[in-house]
């Protein structure tokens, strides 16, 4: 066997160098990717979140309900972000996703304490996503047996024996057996419809450009809107099958409860195909082929799986890491379908999580209108 010509090999690699150089979105690709991993998994990631929002109702003003609220926010896991005067306001908080946990002291409870009556501690934590209140939960274990330690002397002393001077009672409530595929399965629409509404619509423009027939399609007498509808709505129509795919399976494979109104949620599922498709037929058109356009399909799914709450607890990434999340549709529409499944939402629910994608669905559209109108010069 003839031994390799290391010239001809010294030539082919310098060749594929200069390749790689001319092709520079793929090279970018290349070095991003890895670094956007480090970033993400190395600062980005956290599998026990702390500070969490805790709203706060208290009616009740004594020297122990005090110490109940610094107990809680030394431990940690809980932050008075929210105080309210109306118990119910707790419910809207926890419905829409702004805290995740409220906590009731009642009327008298400083005076039912020192009586010894045991009075009861309420708190209620939004376990959609068992991962992101599991550990917050497993703090509150001794809290009803230390937290009034330095306040429970002399003649209150006597309460600091078993049982405990009041009685901790926490509700997990929309998940109350904290279930992870009641999380896991509606979230999975959200990244099922990216992953394939982005890659499928990225490939729209470079296919008919790798196949020889952009000329035909740009000698057709339709605008760059009407390409743009006409390249989406098939779309639209995939992704409605997937998602009935999904909640068929969610509902009789895995027995996720589906509380609030399908309708609704088929309106938000609407909004978020369209905004995908529109990001990949932006693709599509700065994309010179195939490749480049799975390529930059792939570097908006990964942070759109890693930062959207979806894999790991929003709240426990950092604040800049949130804020790219914040932007992405995908983090909006996975608390859009838990909060419709699980909690029931309405639409003034949903609200705050909609105008976010239709916002996003706007500003990618024109950019795909122009970035379009450039490629017919």
């Amino acid at each position: 066997m003839r031994l390799p010509n290391l010239r001809r090999c010294g030539a082919m690699i310098v060749k594929e160098f200069i390749q790689m150089r001319r092709d520079r979105l793929t090279f970018a690709m290349m070095i991003g990717v890895p670094i956007m991993q480090l970033i993400m998994f190395g600062f980005a990631i956290n599998t026990d979140p702390k500070h969490l929002p805790t709203a706060l109702h208290s009616a009740d003003h004594s020297v122990f309900s005090r110490s109940l609220v610094q107990a809680l926010e030394n431990s940690g896991y809980f932050r008075i972000t929210r105080e309210v005067d109306d118990p119910k306001q707790l419910d809207w908080l926890l419905a829409i996703g702004e805290v995740q946990f409220a906590v009731t002291i009642p009327a008298g409870f400083g005076r039912d304490l020192q009586r010894g009556d045991h009075p009861l501690l309420l708190i209620e934590a939004d376990a959609t996503d068992p991962a992101a209140t599991s550990n917050a939960i497993g703090a509150l274990g001794q809290l009803n047996r230390t937290a009034l330690n330095h306040d429970l002397t002399g003649p209150l002393a006597a309460l600091k024996d078993p049982p405990p001077a009041f009685e901790l009672r926490i509700h997990r409530r929309y998940n109350p057996e904290g279930i992870t595929q009641y999380n896991i399965v509606p979230g999975l629409m959200g990244v099922i419809l990216t992953m394939t509404g982005v890659m499928m619509t990225a490939l729209a423009v470079t296919r008919e450009r790798e196949r020889g027939t952009m000329e035909n399609l740009l000698a057709m007498p339709v605008k760059p809107g009407e390409v743009m509808l006409g390249k989406i709505l098939p779309y639209i129509a995939v992704g409605y099958v997937q998602v009935l795919v999904v909640l068929l399976a969610a509902r009789f494979l895995f027995g996720v409860p589906m509380i609030g109104s399908l309708w609704l949620l088929s309106g938000s599922v609407l909004l978020f195909i369209a905004a995908n498709l529109a990001v990949g037929f932006t693709f599509s058109t700065i994309a010179m082929n195939q490749l480049q356009a799975m390529q930059m399909s792939f570097f908006f799914f990964l942070p759109s799986i890693l930062l959207s709450g979806y894999m790991f607890p929003f709240r426990g990434m950092p604040d800049w890491a949130q804020a790219i999340g914040s932007v992405l549709p995908v983090t909006h529409f996975l608390r859009i379908v838990r909060g419709i499944l699980l909690k029931g939402n309405g639409v003034h629910e949903v609200l705050p999580d909609l105008w976010p994608i239709a916002l996003f669905l706007v500003l990618v559209t024109v950019i795909a209108l122009k970035r379009y109108r450039q490629t017919l010069d």
